[in-house]
């Protein structure tokens, strides 16, 4: 199995039976190769710098019913809340004084954050913030919008693919949600010139090698400046209440092989990964990672903001979230850097 990793190493590039044998060979040795040489390739891009993003939580209404999600449309047990313009701004302010130079404005697809109210939060943030990137988190959107985005002063969007399966996406979602519809926005993204980032459960129900072969070949289409990937948890009111979790390991595992087939990919360790294991960021980061995401979300509503259960960092203080951080990353002999943290082109 070593020869089929060096062979992704040198031309970044498998086929789709090659991607498959190497996930069903996953052993302990296997994935140490494999990380060792995801760990040489971010070196030599990005050396042992780790870049933080201040992600703020600003919404967990949402018009969705994604069958693995804890703030679906249909869960009447979730705790609503929406931050408002001016909580949002102070969200900022904590955190460009905590050295935050990349906001990530997450929530899930809010009707009310209406397309006008999300361009007027933009040019509030990049007006008092004009050193900072901004990334976008919300969700399937017309073209038009995405484009008024990027107009307004949007930098970057994150939008998960979560599976490049059809017939996978359709038992994740319900019908009216179109895995073709979520490829095209991501293509979108790409056309108006977003740093635009995708990504894909791991463990989600009915996964297969197949399919995740399919999301990383997907992905090779795509050429995305980030990849988000994480292992499923599920959450107790949901369909997939029962399911099992999705596996660390292999987890790891992909991130090794995208730090492989995507060299200059800005590529985060989770804080999935982290409810998952305790170190589990640490060894996302020694996986090929180079990017963490802390909370600046106020600490009154970072319980409510709950896509599975356990998440961790619900009740830090944004500056315990990014002084722990930064100790969990000295302690394997990388830095957190003040930075935008843009990607490598």
């Amino acid at each position: 199995m070593n020869e089929l990793i060096d062979k992704l190493a040198q031309t970044q590039l498998l086929t789709k039976e090659e991607i498959v044998l190497l996930i069903n060979g996953i052993t302990p040795q296997l994935s140490e190769y494999l990380f060792s040489k995801a760990r040489k390739v971010r070196e030599n891009y990005y050396g042992k710098d780790v870049y933080v993003r201040g992600l703020i939580e600003f919404t967990n209404y949402c018009k969705n019913d994604c069958y693995y999600c804890g703030i679906r449309k249909s869960n009447k047990n979730a705790c609503r809340y929406r931050l408002t313009p001016e909580e949002i701004m102070e969200c900022c302010r904590t955190g460009y004084d905590l050295g935050f130079r990349t906001f990530v404005l997450q929530g899930g697809e809010d009707p009310e954050y209406s397309d006008e109210k999300i361009i007027e939060l933009i040019w509030a943030i990049k007006k008092d913030f004009p050193d900072c990137a901004l990334t976008l988190s919300v969700g399937e959107r017309m073209y038009e919008a995405y484009a008024a985005f990027f107009g307004a002063g949007a930098d970057r969007y994150l939008l998960r693919h979560e599976t490049a399966a059809p017939e996978h996406y359709r038992r994740l979602h319900p019908p009216k949600m179109s895995c073709e519809d979520r490829k095209k926005a991501l293509f979108n993204l790409k056309k108006l010139g977003f740093q635009t980032g995708a990504g894909f459960m791991v463990g989600s129900p009915w996964q297969t090698p197949e399919y995740i072969a399919e999301d990383l070949l997907f992905l090779k289409k795509l050429q995305p400046d980030m990849i988000g990937i994480g292992p499923f948890l599920p959450h107790h009111d949901t369909p997939f209440a029962e399911m099992g979790k999705g596996s660390l390991e292999l987890t790891l595992f992909l991130l090794g092989m995208l730090r492989l087939l995507f060299p200059k990919v800005l590529l985060p360790a989770t804080t999935a990964l982290g409810t998952i294991a305790p170190d589990g960021r640490e060894r996302g980061i020694l996986a090929g990672a180079n990017v963490v995401m802390p909370n600046l979300s106020p600490v009154s509503v970072r319980k409510k903001y709950e896509l599975y259960d356990n998440k961790i960092c619900t009740g830090d203080e944004s500056a315990q979230c990014r002084s722990c951080l930064e100790g969990r990353m000295k302690s394997i002999g990388y830095n957190i850097v003040v930075s935008r943290g843009d990607a490598l082109r």
